[in-house]
């Protein structure tokens, strides 16, 4: 009787957390250690075009899971993304790429991500919002390479649940390091770590 309680109180706290459950995600590690590879993803851009792993070789990038539909989380996420664009930008970091998988890809098509990127002021030749896939396979990438929690929507509800982290990706693809991304702080971190490890 007792687990079977404590069975049904998880069951509840599952169907309760929605896309803003802060817990599922990581902060700053500090450490600069290797968190894995990114390994190899397909995807489409919101111009369209196809964009894989080989596409972002060479370079830094900061990662993000998204979705246009969300009414929490994702708001201060994009919003502290189009910060960190700027932060780049006038810190001469030309060369570090942005990159906002959608974990809603069935509604986010290159349209949609194009007009929520405007909407928030992304430069498109170094912010990409990424689509073309399915989400049994956003998700599986999601929460096996960047360990990022990302799960359907509950039953009566459109908002995918997933995780707020911010990570950082070197040149060959090593996640670097993590970062809480619905705080602001958190991207003058980001920028202190690439100015560090580049």
């Amino acid at each position: 009787m007792k687990i079977a309680r404590l069975l049904l109180i998880g069951l509840i706290a599952i169907f309760l957390a929605a896309c803003n459950n802060e817990s599922k995600q990581g902060a700053h590690d500090g450490n600069g250690g290797g968190l894995g590879n990114v390994g190899e993803f397909s995807a489409i851009t919101q111009s369209g075009e196809e964009f894989n792993v080989t596409d972002l070789k060479g370079s830094w990038w900061v990662a993000d899971f998204i979705f246009t539909n969300c009414t929490t989380v994702c708001l201060p996420m994009t919003a502290n993304m189009a910060k960190l664009q700027q932060m780049l930008e006038d810190e001469g970091l030309d060369d570090v790429k942005l990159v906002s998988f959608s974990v809603d890809p069935d509604r986010d098509t290159p349209e949609v991500l194009t007009a929520y990127g405007e909407e928030y002021g992304a430069d498109f030749n170094r912010w990409y919002f990424l689509t073309g896939y399915e989400f049994d396979e956003i998700m599986n990438y999601s929460v096996e390479t960047f360990k990022n929690w990302v799960a359907p929507p509950p039953e009566g509800s459109d908002q995918v649940e997933h995780g707020t982290s911010f990570f950082l990706v070197d040149p060959e693809g090593n996640i670097v390091s993590h970062y809480s991304g619905t705080q602001s702080d958190q991207m003058q971190t980001i920028v202190d770590d690439l100015k560090k490890f580049q």
